[in-house]
């Protein structure tokens, strides 16, 4: 199986990871309780029109753009959206400032959101009650970089940040803020981590490449992604991995129920809020059968999709034949295909041939953690045009006037 790259070029430009430092380790496990699955952020729009060809666009209902739960309150105004929580000066109720968030304003609804996220983890709950009395995190100073679901994460930082927890994120970050909000969680006036607590594997990279010196200072890693678990294997491999590093992910309730259950809600959830597609009848390659795969296959089997799934792994593969779903090479079914969905952690999976291929109105989106799977890159061509649709939503265009559509720049 090809390796998963792990310079920072490959990485996504928006985000939406969570830095967060703090001393106080019981609060932030009381915060971190609300992490869910992530859906990718705001993407930068380049190019312009051109003409459309023989190919006609997918008419936007007004009511379809944007439509985010009205059970939550999520900043969307146009006048901030432009803006960058870089340039503000804020500070909560108490006249803590060691943070840098969208809008403080938002704390009450986060904290709202954080007890709804409260009641769907009993076991979590336990657990934090359990270690109230013995305190075993006692003296532990954690950088944390994780997932935030995208409807809720100014909220929630907010919450964080009215808590007294430096918390450094919003959504649209740009691939330069994400930098920025990470380093200032690990160099800090004051502070010195001896934890990280790692999605995908970029504070630990970053404190290892930027300051190693730090990073020596570290008692151990938690890292509960695929991607970041490779990572994590190519360090130990390169013999640059000198502290313990916990694996988060082969855990059975990780991989088992994380990577299955909630990625078969997740898929759903993520395309219907991006394009109002209708799953009846549409034709989906889902690029990878593992635990996230076999989750999306599953969701979208039941929505009345015909399902295809290519697989290099043999076992996989067998397993989603027995599942009922065919299983082809990806060149065999490309130009038919209405939506692909890549889950294999891997890089290049789909390639400009591949995209080049696919016909007007192609549904494009990833599971994984970065982008690395889908060559975005390859489609930043003068010959292509990027149209913005909506939040999170790209049309790429073709000379032809085809267009595919690319969610969350992936």
């Amino acid at each position: 199986m090809e390796e998963v790259d792990s310079t920072n070029e490959n990485l996504p430009e928006t985000y939406d990871f969570l830095p967060v430092v703090s001393n106080d380790v019981d609060k932030l496990a009381e915060k971190f309780v609300t992490e869910t699955e992530h859906e990718k952020q705001e993407t930068k729009l380049t190019g312009g029109m051109k003409s459309r060809g023989k190919y006609r666009s997918r008419s936007l209902s007004a009511s379809s753009t944007d439509s985010f739960s009205s059970a939550s309150y999520t900043d969307t105004s146009s006048d901030e959206e432009g803006s960058t929580p870089r340039e503000k000066v804020q500070n909560n109720s108490k006249g803590f400032d060691d943070f840098c968030i969208k809008n403080i304003g938002q704390a009450a609804f986060g904290r709202r959101e954080v007890e709804i996220a409260e009641q769907e983890m009993p076991g979590i709950m336990a657990l934090r009650k359990r270690a109230e009395k013995d305190k075993p995190l006692k003296g532990a100073r954690i950088v944390g970089c994780t997932h935030v679901n995208a409807q809720t994460a100014n909220e929630v930082a907010a919450a964080l940040a009215e808590a007294g927890i430096s918390v450094f994120a919003w959504k649209g970050e740009t691939e330069e803020d994400f930098w920025w909000c990470i380093d200032r969680c690990v160099n800090a006036e004051n502070w010195q981590p001896n934890m990280i607590l790692d999605d995908g594997g970029d504070a630990t990279h970053l404190m290892l490449r930027k300051y190693p010196t730090l990073f020596k200072m570290i008692n151990g890693i938690v890292e509960e992604s695929v991607t970041g678990v490779h990572r994590l294997y190519q360090l130990s491999k390169a013999g640059k991995l000198t502290i313990p590093a916990i694996n988060v992910n082969d855990s059975v309730t990780k991989t088992k129920f994380d990577n299955l259950y909630s990625c078969r809600e997740s898929i759903l959830d993520a395309l219907k809020r991006s394009t109002d597609v209708m799953f009846g009848g549409k034709q989906v390659l889902v690029c990878g059968y593992g635990e996230v795969g076999k989750g999306c296959c599953s969701a979208l089997k039941g929505m009345g999709s015909i399902v295809y799934v290519t697989e290099i792994d043999p076992i996989c593969a067998l397993q989603a034949c027995m599942d009922g779903f065919r299983v082809v090479k990806t060149n065999e079914i490309i130009r038919n295909i209405d939506i692909l969905i890549t889950a294999t952690g891997n890089k290049n999976v789909v390639t400009r041939e591949h995209m080049d291929k696919m016909k007007n109105g192609c549904i494009i989106c990833n599971m994984g953690h970065s982008n690395t799977e889908i060559d975005v890159q390859s489609l930043r061509t003068p010959n292509l045009t990027w149209e913005k649709v909506r939040s999170q939503v790209d049309h790429v265009i073709w000379p032809d006037g085809k267009r595919i559509v690319l969610i969350a720049e992936v």
